[in-house]
């Protein structure tokens, strides 16, 4: 087995912070997945080197075990409970029937290859699960809002999914088996995905919640009007109340985003009204304007 410098591979020292790992696989995420480099045959196998750096060095718990045992970090702590428990029982290399153990500067692979399967054969044969793979896909709010499907390429296979409308930002799924191969026919590992979902300028989306922004003028505010109201599913009337104040904030029961896996289900959509203040009056307007407000006065 080819050792596989994670640190190197994505770009940070032994001694990256947690941050600085995951600042380093959500940049070159961007730049690597495959279907942004079509004519880069290596794209796929890249892309999947990467994710397991980052499914490793994201852990703490297996960050230790890689930086102790290295490529064989995944059964190193296997290696150590053999030696523990059966310290006498292989010759050294020497041909001594006792007394060498595992120690020395017996290397873990050779170990293994020897324990679990290798070129001499194997003693037991175990069974070990492939190992589970991570990646997080960008999406936009308006693809979340339906039910669509998506194609992943995956150890060099297309898996389609269908993603259910109203999938959160940070929300992981998982496909069963479909991550790195088993050894000596143990199960495949899994594939964890996770959504970034940025809001729109028009749209922010808290829970199953919108929240948008609406211009309205000084006259629809004070005398009251009927405006086009653009929603995540289209546009609408909306009746504007006479004497509507600024930041007025109004509630659409169930035109808001869909309920994940619920079928029409959805939040609600609220409206904060804006009064837009007018300008460059004309002379006439201004005399106007000096009517009413002298009249308030009176």
């Amino acid at each position: 087995m080819e050792f596989i410098d994670y640190y190197k591979i994505l770009g940070v020292e032994k001694t990256a912070s947690e941050d600085d790992i995951k600042k380093a696989y959500r940049s070159l995420a961007r730049k690597l997945h495959p279907d942004l480099n079509p004519d880069d045959k290596e794209a796929n196998t890249k892309f999947q080197q990467l994710n397991e750096a980052n499914q490793v060095l994201n852990s703490p718990e297996k960050r230790k075990k890689y930086d102790k045992y290295g490529k064989d970090w995944e059964r190193g702590e296997e290696f150590e409970k053999y030696k523990q428990q059966q310290p006498q029982q292989r010759p050294s290399s020497g041909g001594q029937g006792s007394g060498g153990g595992f120690g020395g500067g017996e290397d873990f692979s050779d170990f293994f290859e020897s324990m679990f399967g290798g070129q001499s054969g194997g003693r037991n044969q175990a069974k070990y699960r492939g190992q589970d793979l991570n990646s997080e896909v960008q999406m936009s709010l308006e693809e979340a809002y339906t039910t669509h499907q998506k194609t992943f390429t995956i150890n060099g296979k297309n898996v389609r999914i269908t993603i259910p409308a109203g999938i959160e930002h940070g929300q992981t799924i998982k496909l069963a088996n479909q991550g790195g191969q088993g050894t000596n026919g143990g199960p495949a590992g899994d594939v964890f995905i996770t959504f970034s979902i940025a809001n729109t300028p028009k749209f922010k989306r808290i829970g199953n919640d919108l929240f948008t922004t609406q211009e309205i003028d000084l006259y629809s505010a004070v005398l009251g009007s009927e405006i086009m109201l653009e929603t995540m599913n289209g546009k609408i009337k909306l009746k504007v109340a006479p004497e509507t104040q600024n930041g007025t904030k109004i509630r659409l029961k169930g035109k808001g985003f869909p309920v994940y896996k619920k079928e029409n289900q959805f939040g609600d959509l609220y409206v904060t009204y804006q009064v837009a203040i007018p300008k460059n009056l004309s002379e006439k307007q201004k005399e106007l304007f000096t009517e009413l407000a002298n009249l308030s006065k009176s």
